[in-house]
């Protein structure tokens, strides 16, 4: 069997490929950022660690044979797909009537925060992340980039491994740097605005999701 080392050159080059998906923004991106600006750190924590529960889901299915499953139950994606289009509309819906009212609650991913437990922003990221299959088909892509043939089975959970601690400092750094005192304040003084481009993208993200082909 081929020692794992001499592999790393692909192993750097689905890690240097995660961090710019990760970097991107994004709806799980903007979920973070909204919840750790509008109601803490705490809030921005707990939906960080939900979305990288969802990446996580994924990467650990596309390492046990994800395609394969896809290959069998495509009509499933596909109804995830409806549902997460579904799902980011209805996103797109609650930060828009948050836009039009002046007093209107702070909000974490488009969604009221007046009393929601720390539980519910960790369930709002899963779902943010799980629904999407633009997520599935992005750890597919990492482990058909990082897996060459003839490559140890061992080398696909060192890739999951490794994107795994990457995913987990950049979702907590989002949450910590949007949650600052300036960050609040600039929510404060812009949150309609906010509020509405979160709308906006959140819209054109699910309209996207729902009319793409898979």
């Amino acid at each position: 069997m081929s020692d794992i080392s001499s592999f790393y050159h692909s192993i750097l080059a689905v890690y240097a490929a995660y961090i710019l998906l990760i970097l991107s923004p994004g709806p799980a991106t903007f979920a973070i950022m909204s919840a750790s600006m509008a109601r803490g750190r705490k809030a921005g924590i707990a939906t960080a660690l939900g979305i990288f529960a969802g990446s996580f889901t994924w990467g650990l299915s596309a390492a046990f044979g994800l395609a394969a499953i896809l290959k069998t139950y495509g009509s499933a994606l596909e109804i995830l797909k409806i549902f997460g289009g579904l799902y980011l509309l209805y996103l797109a819906y609650k930060a828009f009537r948050a836009a039009r009212t002046v007093d209107a609650p702070m909000t974490v991913g488009a969604v009221s925060t007046s009393d929601m437990p720390m539980k519910t922003y960790f369930l709002r990221g899963y779902a943010i992340h799980l629904t999407n299959p633009k997520a599935i088909f992005g750890w597919l892509s990492l482990i058909a980039l990082g897996v060459p043939q003839g490559a140890p089975a061992s080398i696909t959970f060192v890739i999951v491994g490794g994107c795994m601690a990457l995913g987990f400092t950049a979702f907590m750094g989002y949450a910590l740097l949007f949650s600052t005192h300036r960050a609040a304040a600039i929510y404060r003084s812009l949150r309609r605005w906010i509020e509405g481009t979160m709308a906006g993208f959140y819209g054109i993200a699910g309209l996207r999701l729902l009319t793409a082909r898979l």
